[in-house]
Order: C-alpha cells, then structure tokens, then sequence
C-alpha cells in the first residue's frame, strides 16, 4: 500500500508536462489555419487589385499608370504595400476596341503573411491574372 501512494506523488507534474505539450501543439495549429485564413484573403485582395486594373485599363485613353495608380489603390486601401502590375497590351489604350485587356498582380508571400514565413514559403508568390475586354468610343 505504501508503493501506491508514492507512485501517485511521483507523477503529480506529469498533467502538468502533458498540457505544456498538447498546448503547444494546439496553439501551432491554430496560428497555422490563423496564417492560412490570411494567405487566402490576401490572395482574394490580390486577385481584386488585377480584377481593378483591368478595368481601368479597359477604359478609353488608359495608360500603364492608370492600371498601376488603380491596382495600388485597392492594394493600399486593404493594407497590403505597393507593386508594379504587368500589363498587356502596352499602353492599353492601344488594343483595338473588343481585345482583351490583361492585367497581372503578384506579391510576394513574405510581404503579406502575418507571421514570420517559414524558410519553404520564402519562395512563395501570390499571382492574379485578369482580363476585360477594351471599350473605346471610336
């Protein structure tokens, strides 16, 4: 009966060691859904600024500068920091009435994640490609 006791007292820090464990592992989990929730909401941002610049390259007399002031604005308006957009046709205001503008967005991961990126994400780009059809009034 004496050795019951003592067994008993031996693991009286063992719950303690046992929740500093699964805690830890709990919080890593939640950081990383936290982290991923982020990365698609920064790319649904992303995917809008590209949507915003071909629209403002689609419209009559836009210039590179009126796709890049658009796409900023909306990237700045949600936080995220500035980029130089692709745009083709270069100027858009010389596609053709019906031709297609496109307009691509890209950031890097590490500029957008709320935690510091793991050395395998460092590589990670957020890319957005959008398209609208030129108007013009000729």
């Amino acid at each position: 009966m004496i050795r019951r006791g003592l067994r008993r007292r031996d693991r009286h820090g063992a719950a303690t060691v046992e929740f500093a464990v699964v805690a830890s592992l709990f919080f890593m989990f939640v950081l990383a859904v936290v982290e991923f929730g982020w990365s698609m909401f920064a790319y649904t941002l992303v995917s809008n600024a590209a949507r915003e610049g071909a629209h403002a390259g689609a419209l009559d007399g836009a210039q590179v500068s009126d796709v890049t002031t658009a796409v900023n604005k909306y990237l700045n308006g949600a936080g995220l920091p500035s980029v130089t957009p692709t745009v083709s046709p270069s100027p858009p205001s010389s596609a053709p009435a019906g031709q297609n503008v496109t307009v691509t967005v890209s950031i890097p991961y590490t500029q957008v994640s709320l935690l510091p990126a793991p050395s395998w994400l460092t590589g990670l780009t957020l890319t957005a490609t959008s398209a609208m059809r030129r108007e013009t009034s000729q």
